[in-house]
C-alpha cells in the first residue's frame, strides 16, 4: 500500500466514523463557514490548531507558514487576515508560536539555508532588537524560548499594525488579538500578555509584554 493509499483509507475511516456519530455533522458543515477565531501558526506538524484547542472543522480559519511570521508584504497571509475580518467577522486572532520551533532555532544559527534563509530573516531582525534581553538567557534551550516567545509577540504586533486590523477597530467591530504559545512537551497553550483590541496602545502593549519576558531570563 502506497503512502497516499494510507492516507486515502484513513480518510475514509475518519468520514466514516464521524458521519456515523453525527450524520447531520458533513452537510451543516457544507452549507456555511461561520468560525469565531482565526488562528495564525506555524507549519510545525506537531502543531495542529483544531485538536490543541479541542474544536471541530469549522470552528477555526487557519493560516499557517513557517514560524508563525506576520509580514506586511506577505499577501498570502494578509489575504487570509482580510478574509477573516471582513468577510467572515472573527472576533479573535490568535498568533501562535511553539517552543523548539525549527525556524526559529535555524535563525540563530550561523548556517547557509538557502531561499527559507530570507524568510527567517525576519527572526533575525527580531532577535537583533532583543540582542540585550537574549544576552540575559543563561542557556541556549533558555535563550530558544525567550526568542519563540519573542518572535510572537512582534508578529502579533505587527498583526495589530495591518490595516484590515486597525480599520476594523476604528468601525467599532468586535475584534481582540492575542499572542500564545504551544508547549510541545505538555501540550498546553500560554499566554503572553498581549492582548489588544483596539487601535491605539500597541507599541506600549509589547513593551510591556517584552517586560515580562525578562523575568524569564535567568
Amino acid at each position: 500500500m502506497s503512502e497516499l493509499e494510507k492516507l486515502l483509507n484513513g480518510n475514509r475511516q475518519w468520514a466514516g466514523r464521524v458521519s456515523s456519530e453525527s450524520p447531520e455533522f458533513f452537510p451543516t458543515l457544507a452549507k456555511q463557514q461561520s468560525p469565531d477565531y482565526l488562528w495564525i501558526g506555524c507549519a510545525d506538524s506537531r502543531v495542529p490548531a483544531n485538536e490543541i484547542v479541542d474544536m471541530l472543522p469549522g470552528d477555526i480559519f487557519v493560516h499557517r507558514n513557517v514560524s508563525n511570521l506576520v509580514l506586511h508584504g506577505d499577501m498570502n497571509c494578509l489575504s487570509v487576515v482580510q478574509y477573516a475580518v471582513q468577510v467572515l467577522k472573527v472576533k479573535q486572532i490568535m498568533v501562535v508560536g511553539h517552543y523548539g520551533c525549527g525556524g526559529v532555532k535555524a535563525a540563530l544559527e550561523d548556517t547557509p539555508l538557502g531561499l527559507i534563509g530570507n524568510w527567517l530573516c525576519h527572526i533575525r531582525d527580531v532577535a537583533a532588537k532583543h540582542r540585550s534581553l537574549l544576552a540575559r538567557c543563561s542557556c541556549d534551550d533558555n535563550l530558544l524560548d525567550r526568542l519563540c516567545e519573542l518572535n510572537v509577540l512582534e508578529q502579533t504586533r505587527n498583526l495589530c499594525n495591518t490595516t484590515m486590523v486597525q480599520e476594523a477597530w476604528r468601525s467599532g467591530q468586535q475584534l481582540e488579538v492575542t499572542g500564545l504559545v504551544y508547549g510541545l512537551e505538555d501540550g498546553l497553550l500560554q499566554e503572553l500578555n498581549y492582548s489588544n483590541s483596539e487601535p491605539g496602545g500597541v507599541e506600549q502593549r509589547l513593551e510591556a509584554a517584552v517586560t515580562m519576558l525578562e523575568r524569564r531570563c535567568a
